[in-house]
């Protein structure tokens, strides 16, 4: 993964998500980049467990108004355990603030940074961040680090267009 300030200029098609929509720089996608329909595969390092979790399934963001519904599903293996299906909703939304997410409930969860941050989000006494890096149209992936007390994990998810 191209670190801040590496790999973005002069290639159209790498983008990372940028929370900053006034500008509308390089870097700066919108939220309609995102709608349709998207495989989706997770690998989970869970380092305080000594565990390795594959998730693989789809990922749909569908119009509701000005926004946009994150559903995902698909089939976990974690471990030795029976694989079991997973599903989990986020809901999207655009403001001068950046590109929001929100839980299902609609509950903040983070604000996507701009190109080459992490996000934040606070989870006491557990912190997750993330970086999103877009590979346009097609592909794009998050990495989250989770560390705290009860957890020390990192998910790396790659969405590829269906």
């Amino acid at each position: 993964m191209a670190g801040k300030g590496q790999g973005y200029e002069g290639r159209q098609d790498r983008h990372v998500l940028g929370a900053d929509r006034r500008g509308r720089g390089p870097g700066v996608m919108d939220l309609a980049d995102l709608e349709g329909h998207w495989r989706l595969g997770r690998v989970i390092e869970d380092r305080r467990a000594g565990l390795t979790g594959r998730f693989e399934g789809e990922a749909r963001w569908t119009r509701d108004g000005s926004r946009l519904v994150q559903d995902e599903s698909g089939l976990l293996r974690y471990g030795v355990a029976a694989p079991m299906r997973a599903t989990r909703r986020y809901v999207w939304h655009a403001d001068d603030a950046g590109l929001n997410v929100l839980f299902e409930d609609g509950r903040p969860f983070h604000i996507v940074p701009a190109a080459g941050d992490m996000a934040l989000h606070q989870c006491p006494p557990d912190t997750y961040r993330v970086l999103y890096v877009f590979d346009l149209p097609g592909r794009f992936t998050t990495t989250w680090h989770v560390t705290g007390p009860r957890k020390d994990a990192t998910l790396t998810s790659i969405f590829t267009r269906v």
